[in-house]
């Protein structure tokens, strides 16, 4: 979304207020209202990711405004469709980046805070030191795009891990059949990048560092968001609705404190 809309914006809703109180009223056909609301909303929308993208310091932490919009567009799609619990928690694994750059974000939404920022490896066939190739097929030892929701907490191969449902037919939809987990691992350290000058590779795995394994998974349990991006690939997903996410917000309290900010 661009952000010359709001400018737009304003002055088509103080085109609106203009007509409606003139004494001679004169109503816009139905189709331009429904035109001049959705460009509102959009605007409304666009100010509200930016307003917390900028409290919550993203831009510092090395996350560009557009993957943070995609990846909440999905957090509220996924939310309407009544798909989450509780937690209003956020995880980004952004692929656009090296391994070596901390590239997977925690996120707080109801507190703007950034709980975690650490590295995570992306799957051995999908490249080196910044991954290029990502598939949803089993034993492809790729990592998969989209939006995921986390699921049950269990002890395998690599400890304490937290399973994951691929909520993207076509992309991610074979996580489970997989074994796509979120699980720690030594190679996923300074020390490798130090010696290979990159992270490690997993077989799939969004693979985190082994100290903070326990503290990542307690974190983003309980049917949360995770969010898996490149902006290289042809990827879609049907939780990219920006009209319905900018509803899901307008409708919401929070929304209206965050433009007091």
């Amino acid at each position: 979304m661009k952000r010359h809309i709001l400018g737009i914006a304003t002055i088509l809703l103080a085109g609106m207020s203009i007509v409606g109180t003139s004494w001679k009223a004169v109503e816009l056909p139905h189709s331009q209202q429904e035109a001049v609301k959705a460009i509102a909303a959009d605007s409304l929308y666009n100010q509200f990711i930016l307003n917390i993208y900028h409290q919550v310091h993203l831009d510092s932490a090395g996350l560009s405004e557009q993957v943070f919009e995609k990846a909440l567009t999905g957090f509220y799609n996924m939310k309407y469709s009544g798909l989450l619990h509780a937690k209003s928690i956020l995880t980004i694994a952004d692929f656009d980046q090296e391994s070596s750059k901390k590239r997977l974000y925690i996120i707080d939404l109801a507190n703007r805070k950034l709980l975690m920022n650490t590295w995570v490896a992306h799957g051995q066939n999908s490249g080196g030191d910044k991954p290029s190739s990502f598939s949803n097929n089993i034993n492809s030892n790729q990592s998969s795009l989209g939006f995921y929701l986390t699921g049950e907490i269990y002890n395998g191969k690599h400890g304490r891990s937290l399973k994951l449902d691929g909520m993207d037919q076509g992309f991610n939809s074979n996580a489970r059949e997989r074994s796509i987990v979120v699980h720690g691992a030594s190679y996923v350290s300074q020390q490798s990048i130090d010696q290979l000058g990159r992270l490690g590779r997993s077989q799939g795995c969004p693979a985190v560092p082994a100290k903070l394994a326990d503290q990542v998974i307690n974190t983003i349990s309980d049917r949360t968001v995770l969010f898996i991006n490149n902006s290289d690939q042809q990827y879609n997903s049907g939780f990219l609705n920006e009209t319905l996410a900018a509803s899901v917000v307008l409708n919401q309290e929070q929304f209206f404190a965050a433009q007091v900010d």
